[in-house]
């Protein structure tokens, strides 16, 4: 089977499944209502990153991202969907790299609109404090925060079909970015910042004075992406459906 009729019907499947398009949904109310929070707080100060704390909802936002990227795997898994699934498409390769491209193609243009949106948001409520931002940070800052949720989402992706369980991806992911990632980091130092999350939310400041820089800590994330996508695929290859 050719590989746009394969795309055509993993884009079908994520539009039919109410969960997935409810998922994006969170990530944009998460995002931005958790941004809008942080600049309405007052809590900025002269030492303070602007362009961080209006983009600050990504944090507890990229959950949904996550969830969007494991629930889109997973929801082969129960009734045998798999299996029907590879045997419409035998290619097993061709078929997750369908289900990848929809991940990302859907999770993209979300996640540019929820980091514009989060910024208006927040900028209203830090008022003077977002003065100094420049058009080129927050153009950055936008784009950054787009491929970052979409590397997530990938992210999550590869890992589920690895495990072969959305329990347990979840399980291991949400602590991870939301606590273990932070305990690690201010334990192990400059190791930390190429961790998937740290890394790739570099491109979220307005500076920074650390290893990697914005685009280079999002090419860190795109790293362990790639890994976790090769390691799904193996295993997809390897075990039974």
């Amino acid at each position: 089977m050719e590989f746009a009729p394969v795309l055509r019907a993993e884009w079908l499947k994520v539009r039919s499944l109410r969960s997935l398009p409810g998922t994006l949904l969170g990530l944009f109310a998460a995002t931005t209502g958790f941004s809008a929070l942080a600049g309405a707080s007052g809590t900025t100060g002269p030492e303070s990153d602007a362009l961080f704390t209006a983009l600050s909802g990504v944090v507890p936002g990229q959950i949904a991202a996550i969830a969007f990227g494991t629930l889109a795997v997973s929801s082969e898994f129960p009734g045998g969907g798999l299996r029907l699934s590879l045997a419409a498409v035998p290619r097993r390769g061709r078929w997750f790299a369908a289900k990848a491209a929809v991940v990302a193609a859907a999770t993209f243009p979300v996640g540019l609109l929820t980091a514009a949106t989060a910024l208006l948001a927040a900028r209203a409520g830090l008022g003077a404090a977002a003065s100094g931002l420049t058009a080129g940070e927050q153009v950055r800052g936008v784009v950054g925060c787009g491929v970052y949720l979409t590397l997530m989402a990938l992210f999550a992706a590869g890992l589920t079909l690895l495990l072969r369980s959305g329990t347990a991806t979840l399980a291991l992911l949400i602590p991870f970015v939301l606590v273990v990632a932070f305990v690690i980091g201010d334990a192990a130092g400059t190791v930390a910042d190429f961790l998937p999350d740290r890394a790739g939310q570099v491109v979220l400041h307005e500076t920074y004075g650390r290893t990697p820089g914005p685009w280079t800590g999002l090419g860190v994330t795109a790293l362990w992406t790639a890994a976790a996508l090769l390691a799904g695929t193996w295993s997809l290859r390897r075990r039974d459906a």
